[in-house]
């Protein structure tokens, strides 16, 4: 493919599979309708940067197969580079189904991934011009649990821009089912995001990593290992956040209905990302993080409800930011 002809502001990598939501609710078995979307944690993150004016590259492998070319297209429409994805020959592009739940509970997911283009990640892939050229690193933890290989990339780009002295960002989005074991993943995770600046585990999620249930000991974990900032996502209750000089609980933004929980972290990780990039501190990236959460929660489908940088402009007016007002401008879908 073309390569990109402007440097990057962020660099993130990981696999992309075709989603297929419920059309809807009860057993997917039962479910004759679906509606297509893609699904990916750091795609997820990649297409939030982007619609906030970022420039974004996103490097992975698809089949060339209609779910590969449904992917390209997406990027090609969001306004991601995807000169480092490759069209993969050998394997194809992993699917999902997702189930319709209309009482605000995680919705039932399915994958179909295992052998996909993705899993097939490796050193191969990595181009240093196109990765340290980037302002930033944003890793999940999804795509080192797919395949040996793919986890191996990513302690490479890891190391790597630590070396350039550029910034990353570490959402541990954990998938213990991809993994041999818990201990195999928490010795993994926990290694990657020891390279990280900025650490962005929930409490499960740290409880799982560190052995720690609450919020402060599991930031003293990361920070002790080398993080500059830790933030944790308290779900309905905010995030908390700790540096080596500051600490605090910024509140959740009210939201009037759940919809779908799924894509509510990988929002948080945009705002949290795209505010600290701009330079504010992290109290003004925690309450961005959890207005992109609140949004994201309030649709069906892992993106869709990601702002525009004009639509987040709307949000953080002042007008906009306290009370009533607040909760109402979060349904612009």
């Amino acid at each position: 493919m073309q390569a990109q002809s402007q440097a990057l502001d962020v660099v993130t990598y990981g696999e992309a599979m075709t989603m297929f939501v419920a059309a809807e609710t009860g057993d997917l078995a039962k479910v004759g309708q679906f509606t297509k979307r893609v699904a990916g944690a750091d795609l997820n993150v990649a297409i939030g940067l982007s619609r906030l004016g970022f420039k974004v590259g996103w490097m992975s492998r698809v089949g060339r197969d209609s779910f590969g070319r449904y992917v390209l297209d997406v990027l090609a429409a969001e306004g991601i580079d995807a000169s480092r994805v490759t069209l993969d020959d050998r394997y194809p592009t992993g699917f999902q189904l997702k189930s319709k739940n209309d009482d605000g509970s995680d919705p039932a997911v399915e994958y179909f991934r295992k052998g996909s283009a993705a899993s097939h990640l490796s050193l191969d892939d990595y181009a240093a011009d196109y990765v340290t050229g980037a302002r930033h690193l944003h890793l999940t933890g999804v795509a080192p649990a797919i395949s040996a290989t793919s986890c191996e990339l990513a302690f490479h780009m890891a190391r790597e821009m630590r070396a350039a002295g550029k910034t990353i960002s570490f959402d541990p989005n954990l998938r213990p089912t991809l993994w041999p074991s818990r201990e195999a993943m928490a010795e993994s995770l926990n290694a990657l995001a020891a390279l990280a600046d900025w650490v962005l585990p929930g409490v499960s999620e740290g409880l799982a990593l560190t052995g720690y249930d609450k919020p402060e000991d599991i930031a003293r974990f990361y920070l002790d290992q080398g993080a500059k900032g830790v933030i944790v996502k308290l779900g309905a209750h905010g995030a908390y956040f700790r540096t080596a000089d500051d600490e605090g609980i910024v509140p959740a933004i009210p939201v009037a209905k759940v919809v779908d929980t799924v894509g509510a972290g990988d929002g948080f990780a945009v705002g949290v990302v795209s505010a600290l990039l701009e330079g504010r501190d992290l109290r003004h990236a925690l309450e961005r993080g959890n207005r992109i959460g609140a949004l994201a929660i309030q649709v069906i489908g892992d993106s869709e409800g990601l702002p525009t940088r004009a639509q987040l402009t709307a949000l953080e007016a002042p007008e906009n930011l306290s009370g009533e007002t607040a909760k109402a401008t979060l349904n612009i879908a």
